[in-house]
Order: C-alpha cells, then sequence, then structure tokens
C-alpha cells in the first residue's frame, strides 16, 4: 500500500512539472508571436524619432549651431534633457509601440556616460586645505548675514563676487576675524587663513572696445571682475584665481546672448594657459556650467572638483530651485578630495566648496 502511495505521489510530481513546463514553453512562443507581429513595430513613429532624436541632441550637443546661442543654451541645461526619457516612455507604453521602445535605449545610454558618473558619492574623508566660492549678490538683503556663515564655513580659502562698494565694509568686518588675510579686485575678493602675495587683477575684458585702454586705472578697476594671488600653504605655494564672467541673457531678438561671458572666458581661459604655476585653482560664478564649449580653453586646463569628488551635480543657481551649476570650482595639480554646495544665504547663488589635498 506505501509502495503505491509513493508511485502516485510521483506520477503527479511529473505532471506538474510537464505542465509548468509547458506553460512555460507557451508563454514563450507567445511573446515570440506578439514580438513578431508588425504592429508594435509600426506603432509610435513620432514617439521612435523623438526618442532618436532627444538621443542624437545629447550625442552630438557639440555640433549644435551657436547662432543666437543655441548650442550654450543647450549644454547649459543639457542633464535636465534626461526627463524627457520616462516621459517618452509612459508614451510608448501606452501606445505599446516596440519601435519607441527600443529607440529610448540610445537616449538612455548616452545620458548614462555623460552623467551617469554624477549620481554617486565621489568624495574621500579628508583634505588638506578647503576651498569655497560664492557670488554674495548685490541684491543681498542681509551681508552680515552672508559674511557670518560664511565665516562659520569652515573654509581656509574663501572667494567673493558680486561685491559692491556699499557692501564691501560689512564682509571685510564680519570676516576679519575668520580671515586674516585678504584682497579684493574690483568687484571680486579673496579672504584667507593663510598668507596672500603676488596679487594682480587679470583683464577678462569686462571694460571692452577702441576707447578701454584710453581710461584711467581707477575707472578700469571698477570693471575688474577677476584676480590672481599666491597662497602661501605648508606644501608650498598655491595660484588662486577668483573670476566672475559676464552675465548671460535670453533676448527676444538676439536668443542666448553670451558674447561677455564667452570673451571673459577666452581671456582667462588665455592667462592660465600664459600661468607656470604647478598648482591652480579657480574659484568662482562663470555663468554657464563646464558642459559648455565657451569654457573649452579652461576646462582643457582645470578640472571640476563635483565632478571628480562630488555626490551628484552639486546645483548652485538659483537659489529657490537650483537648476545649474554655474559656481564652479576647478583645479590642476592638486587631488580633489570631496566636494559639495554650502546652504543658502541672502544671495540668488548658493555657495559652493571643496576639499583638496597634495
Amino acid at each position: 500500500m506505501t509502495q503505491l502511495d509513493t508511485a502516485e505521489t510521483g506520477q503527479d510530481g511529473a505532471d506538474r512539472r510537464d505542465t509548468a513546463a509547458g506553460t512555460w514553453r507557451a508563454g514563450i512562443r507567445r511573446a515570440i508571436r506578439i514580438a513578431s507581429r508588425p504592429d508594435p513595430w509600426k506603432r509610435g513613429p513620432v514617439l521612435t524619432a523623438l526618442a532618436l532624436l532627444l538621443g542624437l541632441v545629447m550625442l552630438l550637443h557639440v555640433q549644435i549651431t551657436d547662432r543666437g546661442g543655441l548650442g550654450s543654451l543647450v549644454e547649459t541645461f543639457l542633464p535636465w534633457l534626461g526627463l524627457f526619457i520616462p516621459v517618452l516612455l509612459a508614451g510608448a507604453l501606452w501606445r505599446r509601440a516596440a519601435s519607441a521602445v527600443a529607440a529610448l535605449l540610445l537616449p538612455v545610454t548616452v545620458w548614462l556616460s555623460l552623467f551617469g558618473g554624477l549620481l554617486g558619492d565621489k568624495s574621500h574623508p579628508g583634505s588638506d586645505l578647503t576651498v569655497a566660492s560664492h557670488n554674495v549678490g548685490a541684491d543681498n538683503p542681509d551681508p552680515a548675514g552672508t559674511a557670518r556663515d560664511l565665516a562659520a564655513s569652515g573654509a581656509d580659502v574663501l572667494a567673493l563676487q558680486e561685491l559692491t562698494q556699499q557692501a564691501r565694509g560689512t564682509y571685510e568686518k564680519g570676516l576679519a576675524e575668520a580671515y586674516p588675510y585678504h584682497t579684493v579686485q574690483g568687484t571680486v575678493g579673496l579672504w584667507s587663513r593663510l598668507p596672500l602675495s603676488d596679487t594682480q587683477p587679470v583683464d577678462i575684458k569686462m571694460d571692452y572696445g577702441p576707447l578701454a585702454d584710453t581710461k584711467p586705472v581707477e575707472i578700469k578697476m571698477a570693471y575688474t571682475r577677476a584676480l590672481r594671488t599666491t597662497v602661501a600653504t605648508d606644501h608650498g605655494p598655491l595660484t588662486v584665481y577668483v573670476a566672475h564672467l559676464g552675465s548671460v541673457r535670453l533676448l527676444p531678438r538676439n536668443g542666448f546672448w553670451t558674447a561677455s561671458r564667452d570673451r571673459g572666458a577666452q581671456a582667462l581661459g588665455e592667462a592660465i594657459a600664459a600661468d607656470q604655476s604647478e598648482r591652480v585653482v579657480l574659484l568662482g560664478d562663470l555663468n554657464g556650467t563646464v558642459d559648455d564649449r565657451a569654457f573649452a580653453d579652461i576646462t582643457s586646463q582645470l578640472h571640476s572638483v563635483q565632478d571628480a569628488a562630488g555626490d551628484g551635480f552639486g546645483f548652485s543657481w538659483p537659489t529657490k530651485f537650483p537648476v545649474a551649476r554655474i559656481d564652479q570650482i576647478l583645479v590642476r595639480g592638486v587631488q580633489p578630495e570631496s566636494s559639495w554646495v554650502l546652504p543658502a544665504t541672502g544671495s540668488d547663488h548658493l555657495p559652493v566648496a571643496a576639499g583638496i589635498s597634495w
């Protein structure tokens, strides 16, 4: 009796396995039939075209014409093009368009190759020096509070941009205790816990034209928006540039106007190229992202600390809803250890900071 029961149980198990295998094979055959039908591959031609176009725009963004600033505009918001991927995917699934789903592999692959490395935390604990940069804002309603916040940031070297004559004294007073050394050139300045030397303004062509060379020095100083200085560290001299490049404008007739900024970027790139210093740090509001072609002369020489040691995109502007990192810390000859965005102040920019080592 026991032997009979065992045989019957074995037979039932075999039947269940055969049934499961048959169901699995039937499912595969059904999927193959569905995929081989022409309908899913013919649906959604517009979605397919848009998916391919999106991928090509991201892949070939450097080839987009810069007429009317179009290329720079696309590159400024290049990471945000990835938001179109889930939108197109939802449309493709709703339409059951297999071709559109397949076409989305192109923009997904390109976006990940461009920005996938920014999604993880690449920071390392510890550093030899902490540097920070902040466009304090000409319309900042609380410069004294901003100075207190920055003094408490722990930065060893602090660069400020958009300093007005009215607020300059407030920042000098508020930062004096934490930073015994400082220099201000025009509307940019550098505060440091370490001694400074060989400070000089850098001409980034803000006062541009045939009459620029005829103006007195005191008048030209008002247009100064970049400086170069040397910070004396325990590991040797560190050359620091502070810059605030020209603003950009989205104009109805001229499109994305970047002429002043691009001219300044070229001049700054030439100054850095002529600098023989082994270790260089650039701190400032460049009014553009490192993806923008306008900064090719700079990014070919210096590297972004956010790309190398940041966590995420590090967007810094505008404060209420940051959509772009236009406040940069770029380096040469030192090792980025960490990069982060500091809490908001009264400015429309967020301060950015980084830890570097030798």
